[in-house]
């Protein structure tokens, strides 16, 4: 059984859905401060909008696009200390009269200090060791570097994205492994190639090479991610092509879970998360790679159970036969803490 410190998981990852008002609507009951929020709108087109602490609350980036860096006061106006707020108006958080929307929210340790382990130094790292996870900006060189992560062991995953102009985000996946990257705004399968993330990420650094994308004279923002036992799980799953699909064991029940096939240029980064779809068969999906209207449909189903998650479909963006796929997940509750509580499955 999988044992985990982390007993209450929304204490360091947790989703809010919100119905907009037109007016400054303060959200709480996120459990703590969020450092990253990642929103999106759900009933009408919208561009996902991902702001952090590191770089401040009016700025954002969009996983949709690959547009750089902007700013607004638009969205939201400040991270409080058990929520967020949103900003008045008809924004991109969502909030105009009757707007549904979601804000997927993790914690990390404010806007954090330089962290000195890598041969780039950054600007600032921002660190949640516990739960595994860092955000860090810095500035690159043009030439092949290292960056320090904070995170004490190796990032399974690393998601990067140029902040002074255009350029695709730079997706770093172990289950892909080093000298491969996928973009996180497009549906293009695993790509071969080293000039992105040549050399697997270690317990202190993780090495960019020459691409823009990751590595130019400008500022880049960079989000971490490792394992930890019952709260996250980075891995990769085949599929079966049959309704009755594959099952993935994580160690937990899962609350929220991007997937993403490695071998097809025409399928997307597909989220599903507990809380948009409280009762299985979940079904309720938005892509990170597109603006479109959250899909409702039958083709995205798969049973959150207390060890893992189980597909219910042979649709092949999902379970297509002997196709591979990668996927991050975060739990809803750990199968066995270590207060020796088993959870259940919904």
């Amino acid at each position: 059984m999988a044992y985990t410190t982390i007993n209450k998981s929304s204490e360091h990852f947790n989703t809010k859905l919100t119905t907009g008002t037109g007016n400054s609507q303060a959200v709480t009951g996120v459990g703590f401060q969020p450092d990253w929020i990642w929103g999106k709108r759900r009933d009408s087109t919208g561009h996902h909008s991902l702001f952090d602490a590191v770089r401040g609350i009016t700025k954002g980036l969009e996983s949709n696009q690959t547009g750089g860096e902007w700013t607004s006061t638009g969205y939201y106006s400040s991270f409080d200390s058990d929520g967020f707020t949103i900003a008045s108006g008809a924004g991109g958080a969502g909030n105009g009269s009757g707007q549904t929307a979601v804000q997927w929210c993790w914690k990390a340790n404010g806007q954090g200090s330089s962290n000195t382990d890598g041969s780039i130094n950054t600007t600032y790292t921002s660190v949640n060791t516990t739960a595994g996870f860092s955000i860090s900006k810095y500035t690159g060189t043009g030439s092949q570097a290292t960056v320090g992560h904070g995170l004490g062991v190796a990032p399974k995953m690393i998601i990067v994205k140029r902040l002074q102009n255009a350029e695709d985000w730079a997706v770093y996946h172990a289950s892909n492994g080093a000298g491969t990257y996928q973009s996180l705004n497009t549906t293009e399968a695993k790509q071969t190639n080293s000039n992105r993330f040549n050399v697997a990420p270690t317990s202190s650094v993780f090495t960019v090479n020459t691409h823009e994308s990751v590595n130019f004279a400008e500022n880049y923002i960079a989000y971490c991610f490792a394992e930890k036992t019952g709260y996250s799980k980075f891995g990769s799953y085949t599929g079966t092509g049959v309704a009755e699909g594959t099952f993935v064991y994580t160690g937990f029940k899962p609350a929220f879970i991007l997937q993403k096939r490695t071998n097809s240029a025409s399928t997307g980064w597909g989220i599903i998360d507990n809380t948009r779809s409280p009762i299985n068969v979940s079904q309720n999906m938005l892509l990170a790679n597109s603006n479109a209207v959250e899909d409702t449909s039958s083709a995205p189903a798969v049973d959150f159970l207390s060890n893992g998650f189980k597909w219910r479909t042979a649709d092949g963006w999902f379970n297509g036969g002997g196709d591979p796929h990668i996927y991050m997940a975060f739990a809803e509750a750990p199968l066995v803490g270590t207060n020796n509580v088993p959870c259940t499955a919904r």
